[in-house]
């Protein structure tokens, strides 16, 4: 059987955003940039590749508490095919990301954790101190679309 499993690392595109099931369950989205640099003939060439994420339950929460734009983050998760229509009608797939596992990448930062509570049920999370952000020494600097090498 063949395993549907992907890895990524890049910066975040644009604030995680966080809604919410009918059931209460929470679901978070927000996309990442993957950079690539490669030489051709002796010349730097440079590709970016762009991704959804969605993240439910207490990882989309604490990804919502965590992430910003242009955070560098490591998303382990499996690829997801969906099928949709525009508003003229016509008929689109798009491949999304279901993340199992989140964090920030610590090659340029430094992070501090803090242990959420363990939810009772189904329901959100109870109440967890402030988040401290991914660099709590220094601001993450804003995704320009070059990764620093």
């Amino acid at each position: 059987m063949a395993d549907n499993s992907i890895t990524l690392v890049g910066n975040l595109t644009r604030d995680p955003e966080i809604r919410f099931t009918a059931t209460g369950r929470a679901v978070a989205s927000f996309g990442i940039a993957v950079g690539r640099r490669y030489q051709v003939n002796g010349e730097w060439q440079e590709q970016t590749s762009y991704f959804n994420i969605t993240a439910w339950g207490q990882l989309g929460e604490n990804a919502a508490a965590t992430f910003a734009k242009g955070t560098r983050v490591v998303v382990t998760g499996r690829l997801e095919q969906r099928e949709y229509t525009t508003r003229e009608g016509e008929k689109r797939t798009a491949i999304d990301v279901i993340a199992d596992e989140l964090g920030p990448s610590l090659r340029w930062a430094t992070a501090t954790v803090v242990r959420t509570p363990k939810q009772d049920g189904q329901g959100g999370a109870a109440a967890r101190p402030a988040p401290t952000g991914t660099n709590p020494g220094g601001e993450t600097p804003p995704f320009d679309g070059e990764e620093p090498f």
